[in-house]
């Protein structure tokens, strides 16, 4: 059973923005970290935030419900409360942030190491503090980059489909996004409802990747 088109669009648009919204300021602090900074562990630092890159979808899920299982490190009988996200749409974001989180921290990296460093020396030069350096210098430069590991995190998390099936599970109107919608339909023969749900997908990954393309190429020509 599936929901309707417009239902399932609408969950995967509440996951995808949670999930940018969740990983956007750790994902830009950790890019700015591996972009400007030489520390002990930081390989293994890095390593870490780009496993869920090459490890398959169902693996990082299972990890993630063996954390949230009642005697798991994050479950209930350990913490004494309910953090309540499986199979609900709190942990299709937890899930899709977790998938989405590599892109943003590359991204965001490519985007601080593109500023030129003797501006940002300037600055410090002029008596600014490394805070004022990052607002008035690195922050505006890097502004572009930023944008698009944004919207790179969004079209991530708007398309998860492994991870979100095992922690959230595809409930029609409750944590169903397009990606399980399809899916679904596949499943059961209906052929017209998943060519309208793969437009729809296909339309909005096209607007996200021809704007991450403009914002990149604005960056580059700066």
């Amino acid at each position: 059973m599936s929901a309707s088109p417009w239902t399932a669009l609408a969950i995967s648009l509440k996951v995808a923005l949670g999930a940018t919204l969740l990983i956007l300021v750790p994902g830009v602090l950790l890019g700015l970290l591996f972009a400007r900074r030489r520390f002990w562990g930081r390989s293994l630092i890095e390593t870490l935030t780009y496993l869920p890159l090459v490890l398959p979808p169902t693996a990082v899920g299972y990890l993630l419900l063996s954390l949230l299982a009642r005697n798991g490190l994050l479950g209930v009988n350990r913490l004494r409360w309910d953090l309540d996200l499986l199979f609900t749409w709190k942990g299709a974001v937890a899930a899709s942030a977790i998938m989405a989180l590599p892109l943003v921290v590359r991204t965001a990296r490519v985007a601080f190491e593109g500023v030129d460093p003797r501006l940002e020396g300037m600055g410090r030069t002029l008596g600014m503090s490394p805070l004022e350096v990052f607002r008035k210098i690195t922050l505006p430069l890097a502004k572009r980059g930023l944008v698009a590991a944004m919207v790179l995190g969004f079209s991530r998390a708007l398309g998860e489909f492994g991870a979100t099936v095992i922690v959230a599970g595809n409930i029609p109107g409750k944590t169903q996004t397009l990606a399980l919608a399809i899916f679904n339909d596949i499943q059961i023969g209906r052929d017209e409802e998943a060519r309208l749900l793969v437009g729809i997908t296909a339309a909005l990954a096209f607007a996200s990747v021809w704007c991450v393309e403009i914002l990149l190429r604005r960056s580059a020509t700066r």
